[in-house]
């Protein structure tokens, strides 16, 4: 059996993972490639799984936990598309607050499975709207030192940044951030695209199918900090139906949800890592999102038909840096714009907890002693980020 491409895509929740993830699939499915994808979330009704079924790929989903803690569960979803869709191409995202894959899924994957896959170097993305807000010491600090100690280890450990979103900032900052990331990490690769339009993804193409070491990098990772970081985040993932008393859109009323979210976690000054929106209609879905507390709604229609209709089913994803008890009381008081509007709301699942510690089930060193790390949360990007003093009469 010939080696299957198998491409992590890591990175912070919101940089764009999914949306990445499925324009590479198209482009590989237009260049003749077949594709499974695995998703991976820390409990089910996850609205990736959905949005890339309804693009009509091959998914499998690991849930309960991130790759490195569910490495056999990565490893059977990996050997049933296999088996069912023979892809030739296998792109896996991880939870977006996990970091140490590099040790923990990658090299074991090149080790144990080497006659299986050929691991393609670790691509993480990073939002260059919050890369701004995390690093520039001027700016807002929207995470706490723990959580942003996961963003600086993701960044730490990628064989290959990806500047994401390139159409949100001018192109010379975009050019300066890229500049920046590449004086701070000069083992990795930097590049910028923008995954929604799919302008840069062919590079990034190029970088994945090179001939270059996956899981090279080598980081000092205290999981501690680590477990206590992924801790302050609340977790939410909820499947309700909704039954309107006659026929309606459904646009409208799923952009003023997200309104609504978005009041209620500023109302507690909580910021938004990730919320996902995925409501399903006859004829046609709404894939929505909101990646910060200050930042805007964006709403994806799929489908031919976005024909009125009383019925709805919603799956809502929240990952948000409040207590999960307090992530709980925001949602449902955001769900009161859909009772308000007259729906009747029957809610099949609710999930809402707090990550557990981290426990991989492999982690293997790298083939070079470490030599990367530092043990202050950020300490290695805040420096760099620092304003420049300008000179004085007395220089």
């Amino acid at each position: 059996m010939p080696q299957v491409r198998l491409v992590v895509v890591g990175g912070f929740l919101g940089a764009g993972k999914t949306t990445l993830l499925r324009q590479a699939g198209r482009r590989l499915v237009q260049r003749g490639r077949r594709v499974g994808i695995v998703t991976n979330d820390q409990a089910a009704d996850l609205v990736d799984t959905e949005t890339l079924r309804r693009e009509g790929f091959s998914v499998e989903e690991v849930s309960g936990g991130c790759f490195c803690c569910r490495f056999r569960d990565l490893v059977a979803s990996s050997g049933r598309l296999m088996e069912r869709h023979a892809p030739d191409v296998l792109l896996c995202e991880p939870v977006g607050s996990c970091t140490d894959l590099a040790a923990t899924v990658l090299r074991p994957l090149k080790q144990f499975l080497k006659n299986r896959f050929s691991v393609a170097p670790y691509s993480v993305l990073v939002d260059p709207l919050r890369l701004r807000d995390l690093l520039s010491p001027a700016a807002r600090a929207p995470f706490s030192d723990k959580v942003r100690y996961i963003y600086t280890k993701q960044l730490e450990e990628a064989d290959t940044i990806v500047l994401n979103k390139a159409d949100v900032l001018p192109a010379a900052e975009i050019d300066a951030l890229r500049e920046r990331l590449a004086k701070l990490f000069p083992r990795a690769e930097t590049l910028a695209l923008s995954a929604l339009d799919g302008a840069g993804l062919d590079p990034w193409l190029e970088a994945v199918f090179a001939d270059r070491p996956a899981g090279q990098q080598g980081i000092q990772v205290n999981y501690d900090v680590y477990a206590e970081g992924e801790a302050e985040l609340g977790w939410l993932n909820a499947a309700l139906k909704l039954r309107a008393p006659a026929p309606r859109a459904w646009k409208p009323l799923s952009l003023e949800l997200l309104r609504a979210l978005k009041d209620a976690f500023a109302a507690r000054n909580a910021e938004v890592a990730h919320v996902k929106l995925s409501l399903t209609a006859p004829g046609h879905a709404l894939v929505g999102n909101l990646t910060s507390t200050h930042g805007n709604p964006f709403l994806l229609v799929q489908g031919a038909s976005e024909e009125p209709s009383a019925e709805a089913y919603l799956i809502l994803n929240a990952r948000v840096h409040i207590a999960p008890e307090a992530l709980k009381s925001a949602v449902e008081e955001a769900l009161a714009v859909l009772t308000n509007a007259g729906l009747r709301i029957d809610i099949e699942r609710l999930e809402c907890f707090k990550p557990g510690r981290p426990v991989p089930e492999h982690r293997l060193p790298p083939p070079e002693p470490c030599s990367v790390g530092a043990e202050n949360p950020c300490a290695i990007i805040r420096e760099a980020f620092k304003p420049k003093r300008k000179p004085t009469s007395k220089d």
